[in-house]
């Protein structure tokens, strides 16, 4: 007999709401341990690219699993109502929570970069792009370690594919998004570039009033680092922030270049330019 959500895990709290579902505190009798449920309510899914996402999340995060900055998946179950995904339990703590807070010093944002672009290149390697890497999507676990979730978004990429279609998140969204044009997994690290300006500013480089006019910046893409925020803000990290959030897309780094960059490869510690 194929076992059941509710024959596997005894559901508990819920810990988050979306769209399409909750996510509620579940306890598996035979590990003894606690995780995190994601429901799905097949009901609420309107179009076909609602139904794509609902398939994709479970399935990316699954491909990806297990690795030690995204959020891992144990188990998928499927009826006629609903999609259930049982997940690690993250702390109920994001990097959007972190930055809120206080702009992040780059000792720590350095870390955190570290791992979020550890996290990507990985997607990147098994031919996965995210699409909506953003800090509301970045988990922190209890001891700080970085987790991408939210896999809602992502899409096949790879050396001879290409993707296409607006989405994302209008602070965070690369401007070959926007145009409509396709693009590849480098959107990615235009939009990791974005959360790393955020964590030093507690600003994005771009906004407007309106979606249309945080757009409109995006495309402009004049990268501005103002005095007054980035006084303090060593050479070698507005340096990685110029080669993450550049609009020309062959000459914006790779996520595994990005990673070798002085800044990162110095926790973030004043680094030579040489």
């Amino acid at each position: 007999m194929p076992k059941s959500l509710k024959s596997s895990y005894q559901l508990y709290e819920e810990i988050g709401r979306g769209r399409f579902g909750t996510i509620s505190r579940c306890f598996s009798p035979s590990s003894n341990d606690f995780y995190a449920c994601k429901v799905i309510d097949k009901s609420l899914l309107t179009d076909s690219l609602d139904r794509d996402c609902l398939q994709n999340e479970a399935k990316f995060m699954t491909l990806l699993s297990p690795h030690p900055n995204i959020v891992q998946v144990f188990d998928v179950f499927e009826d006629d109502e609903s999609l259930s995904i049982v997940m690690e339990l993250c702390e109920p703590v994001t990097l959007y929570d972190a930055i809120v807070q206080n702009p992040v010093c780059e000792t720590r944002a350095a870390a955190y970069m570290k791992q979020l672009l550890t996290a990507i290149a990985h997607c990147h390697r098994n031919g996965v792009v995210h699409r909506d890497v953003k800090p509301e999507n970045v988990f922190l676990d209890s001891r700080n370690r970085v987790k991408l979730g939210d896999f809602g978004s992502a899409d096949w990429s790879g050396e001879e594919r290409s993707t296409s279609g607006i989405v994302g998140t209008p602070y965070y969204v690369a401007p070959e998004v926007v145009m409509g044009r396709e693009y590849n997994e480098k959107v990615d690290v235009w939009s990791a570039g974005v959360v790393l300006y955020t964590m030093l500013a507690g600003i994005p480089p771009f906004y407007g009033e309106t979606a249309a006019e945080v757009f409109e910046a995006v495309l402009r893409g004049n990268l501005r680092f103002p005095t007054r925020i980035f006084r303090s803000v060593s050479p070698a990290a507005k340096d990685l922030l110029r080669k993450m959030i550049c609009r020309d897309v062959s000459r914006r780094l790779s996520a595994e270049q990005a990673l070798r960059h002085p800044w990162i490869l110095n926790g973030g510690e004043t680094a030579s330019m040489d």
